[in-house]
Formats: structure tokens, sequence, C-alpha cells
């Protein structure tokens, strides 16, 4: 992925505060030419900087309240066709390789426990998934943020104490 620039930068962090805005507000807001943001803005999504809408969905609306957490556990050698079949389960919404005990972490949405339970049966039965634990969400404590990294972006890096970027943030938040 390319490196973004200050105005690229700006372009998000005022995208951020007014989603809604056209290229025209963006641009009177930044000071730039209404084809400089065109321009980037369609960089920025060809390039990834933008994630796809469906992501904005919130699927407790949809149905998906709960949520959970599923380490898997599997036979390395069968990952390639383990992430396949992991793809046709719609209820799994996001997934990654990672370290330690478990090989994937996946994000899964239920309308029930008993939904759950489901989800859970067809992620053991793919041949090669050798255990899967899950954990529920009691409460999502800190959403899905970015604001706060273009925020650090900005202001240069993290050069000011944990507290103080503590601090900032809680300003940020309750000014947006």
């Amino acid at each position: 992925m390319q490196q973004l620039d200050v105005n690229d930068v700006r372009i998000l962090d005022a995208m951020c505060q007014n989603p809604k805005a056209s290229a025209v507000a963006l641009a009177s807001v930044l000071s730039l030419s209404r084809n400089t943001v065109q321009a980037r803005l369609v960089r920025l999504e060809s390039n990834g900087a933008l994630l796809p809408f469906e992501q904005r969905v919130n699927p407790a609306v949809l149905g998906f309240g709960l949520v959970s957490f599923v380490h898997i556990h599997v036979q390395q050698r069968l990952l390639g066709e383990i992430v396949r079949q992991l793809v046709l389960i719609p209820e799994i919404i996001e997934a990654h390789g990672v370290t330690g005990a478990a090989d994937i972490l996946a994000r899964v949405v239920a309308g029930s426990a008993e939904e759950l339970f489901k989800v859970n049966g067809q992620i053991l039965s793919i041949e090669g998934v050798e255990r899967a634990d899950t954990s529920l969400s009691m409460a999502e404590l800190i959403p899905r943020r970015t604001t706060s990294l273009i925020d650090l972006h900005l202001n240069g890096g993290r050069e000011q104490a944990p507290e103080q970027d503590a601090a900032h943030e809680a300003g940020t938040l309750s000014a947006r």
C-alpha cells in the first residue's frame, strides 16, 4: 500500500468528521481544488485506503447482534482449503491468521446462542479443523476507530506521553 501524504491524511480526517461531505465541500474546508480532492479520493479508494462500504453496516441491525471471537486450531497443510470453506459461512464476517495457540481468529456474528452453536458446528466439520474455542463479546468497549491514528499521523507520530494521548483522545472523541 502506498504511503499517504499530509493532504491525503487531511482528506481522510475531514471525511471522518463529515462522512457525507461532497468533494466540493471537502475542497472548501481543506483549501484544495475540487479536482485535487476528487483525484485523491479516487486514488485513496483504488489503493485500499478507503474500505468497502459493506464494512460500515452493523450486523446487529440485520439480526446478528451476538458477537463472538472463535480461535480456530487447524492442520497447517490444509490451511488454504480451510479458509476457502470458512468463506462459505456467512456469519464469519472477518478472519485473521494469528500467532499463538490458535491459527485463525474469526469474528463470528449470530442471532442467538443456538445459531452460534450451529456455526461452530459448521466450523468444526471442516476437514483439517482440530478445535474451535469461542469467546462471546459481552460489550464492545472500544469501537473500531481510526481517527486516533489520523490524529497521531497528523501530529508527527507518537511524541506525547501515553497519558496525554488518552486525554487528547477523550477530547477528540467528545468533540466529534
